[in-house]
């Protein structure tokens, strides 16, 4: 059988999306997918496939640090670095309110203990669960939808899952344009170009194992057929992310 190359457990593809937050299409991403979440007083969160901490700052942020904690979890270890310096960013400090956990979600979430969270939120990330058939060898949606179970399973009654995926075919390139577009005002340009190349190789690889059916750029219908199987209600999503990105929001029922 052919070698699996995987980048996400890597320090260097890690910290390769670590620095996409700074550059503006992943800023409307970021500011449409939590103005959806709305976290609120005591609320307890599940940031999945946190990477750097973004979305786990944006919600303290959000909530004026009166959640009552958010748990970060991604398969790279390296991101617990991130949280520890995000931690001494925020104030007031969170202490463990904030905090990360090394795991792989395409293993499902059995770490986690049943209606444990208020909402789930998820940035381009569920779409990379994946899962192999060993006798055929061939790719298959096992994993991404055990996962959309498992997040079903933790939420409490009334719970609220927010989450942004690429859409089909992802137009890497616009990305990274309206990334340089924000280069030539900035003072260090250098720094823009950088993190846009990463994208465009990071990005080429995700689009040609999604079209090997490893990972899963589906379409909107597709999605909330999955959402509504699963058990998810009120399924709504919009694009964001310079017309690259879908974002969902729907509920487990009360």
């Amino acid at each position: 059988m052919t070698q699996v190359v995987n980048y996400w457990p890597d320090t260097k593809c890690a910290k390769a999306f670590w620095g996409q937050h700074e550059l503006p299409p992943y800023r409307q991403l970021l500011t449409d997918t939590v103005d959806w979440a709305d976290p609120q007083l005591d609320e307890s969160w599940l940031d999945l496939g946190c990477g750097g901490g973004a979305l786990s700052k944006a919600l303290w942020e959000h909530s004026h640090s009166g959640i009552a904690e958010v748990v970060g979890l991604d398969v790279a270890a390296v991101n617990g670095q991130a949280y520890a310096k995000l931690r001494q960013t925020l104030d007031p400090p969170p202490g463990e309110r904030v905090r990360f956990q090394t795991h792989d979600f395409s293993s499902g979430l059995g770490l986690l203990g049943d209606e444990s969270f208020n909402g789930v939120i998820s940035g381009l990330s569920i779409s990379y669960a994946e899962s192999i058939d060993e006798a055929t060898g061939a790719w298959t949606t096992t994993a991404y939808d055990r996962l959309l179970a498992e997040v079903h399973r933790v939420l409490k009654p009334g719970g609220r899952f927010i989450f942004s995926v690429n859409v089909p075919n992802p137009a890497w390139g616009k990305v990274a344009w309206w990334s340089l577009a924000a280069a030539r005002q900035s003072d260090k340009p250098l720094k823009y170009l950088k993190k846009a190349w990463r994208m465009l190789r990071y990005g080429a690889w995700l689009k040609k194992e999604a079209r090997k059916g490893r990972f899963h750029y589906l379409t909107a219908d597709v999605i909330s057929a999955k959402l509504a199987v699963t058990g998810f209600t009120d399924i709504e999503h919009r694009l964001s992310y310079v017309g690259q990105a879908f974002i969902f929001r729907c509920r487990k029922p009360e």
